[in-house]
């Protein structure tokens, strides 16, 4: 049996060739592809993906509901097949939909989940009330959570998987059928988490929520690893930074276009119609400020001015070739 003794690694998850299948014959599914992935402590990590790309198969694996057919899976030091039960020890988990019970308060099912992880009556009550607060539900404690919006109830579920106090909190799929509002709550509630020191991981089909949250980020597709890195990082790949700008004056298009090309690493593009030309350059905040100063040199008027950075929806466009909408997937 593996050892509850701490390696050096910097990765709180280490996965290596991770294969899993489903069925067999003419209906197996192959729901992991040899994947690889290393999810460093002290961040938060996004698995971005769309729908059928492995996320769900491998957080299941990570918080060892399942086991996997090959390769070595690691998780805060901890081999996940040989020791499943030290694993859990130290990871929290929230699925896709809210497992809380709607006839009790909030309060009531935190303190009978912490009962579950082993506390006594008035260390389940301190537990809870201290989730309570971290989540900012205090006030909504004493309530029975079938008054809850969606997004108080998911919020009130992240608290369930906290009681034990989780080194990792594993979340798959966060925000599904949230609305806008209750979205950013749940990622405000995840920053004061991750402040509070838990590592986070979270699998997304939404392209936005990996950019608002995710200190690291590992595009899977097919089952496969096809690219990781910093948001930062997985853009530069996907092109470089353009510098837009809107002229007052449609009769000045061309003359920005002639102060705007120098600056770029491209043909500057116009758009006559809405009086923009964009070029492609490299230092983006030098440029933009470059181009700030010589137009009004030029005594050249403008409405708009900005940098804009490539999306992470340009970056899986760039890697998988597919114009594929992950969120409608």
């Amino acid at each position: 049996m593996a050892s509850m003794t701490q390696h050096t690694s910097t990765n709180i998850i280490e996965a290596v060739g991770l294969q899993k299948r489903f069925g067999s014959g003419n209906k197996e599914v192959v729901a992991l592809d040899g994947l690889d992935l290393a999810a460093p402590a002290g961040k938060v990590t996004a698995v971005l993906g769309p729908n059928g790309a492995g996320k769900t198969t491998f957080i299941r694996a990570v918080a060892t509901l399942h086991g996997v057919d090959d390769g070595h899976l690691s998780v805060a030091g901890v081999d996940a097949t040989a020791d499943p039960q030290a694993v859990r020890k130290v990871i929290g988990l929230a699925g896709q939909h809210a497992a809380v019970e709607p006839t009790l308060s909030g309060r009531e099912n935190l303190v009978m989940v912490a009962r579950m992880f082993g506390h006594d009556r008035q260390g389940a009550r301190r537990a809870a009330d201290a989730v309570l607060e971290q989540l900012g539900l205090t006030d909504a404690g004493s309530r029975l959570v079938r008054g809850y919006s969606g997004g108080m109830r998911r919020r009130l579920d992240l608290g369930a998987s906290l009681v034990g106090a989780p080194r990792l909190l594993l979340l798959d799929e966060p925000t599904t059928g949230l609305d806008p509002r209750s979205r950013i709550e749940l990622w405000d509630a995840i920053r004061m988490l991750v402040a509070a020191g838990t590592d986070v991981l979270l699998t997304t089909q939404y392209l936005e929520e990996a950019d608002q949250l995710a200190d690291h980020v590992v595009i899977v597709d097919h089952g496969r690893s096809i690219a990781t890195g910093t948001p930062g990082e997985l853009k530069g790949r996907a092109g470089r930074d353009r510098v837009e700008i809107r002229v007052r004056d449609v009769a000045d298009l061309s003359a920005a276009r002639d102060v705007l090309a120098p600056l770029g690493v491209e043909e500057p593009t116009v758009d006559e119609p809405n009086r923009r030309v964009a070029v492609g350059v490299e230092y983006g905040t030098d440029r933009l400020s470059d181009a700030i100063r010589i137009l009004a040199e030029q005594r050249i008027d403008i409405d708009d001015v900005g940098l804009r950075r490539p999306t992470l929806d340009e970056v899986f466009l760039h890697l998988t070739g597919t114009t594929a909408d992950l969120e409608a997937a």
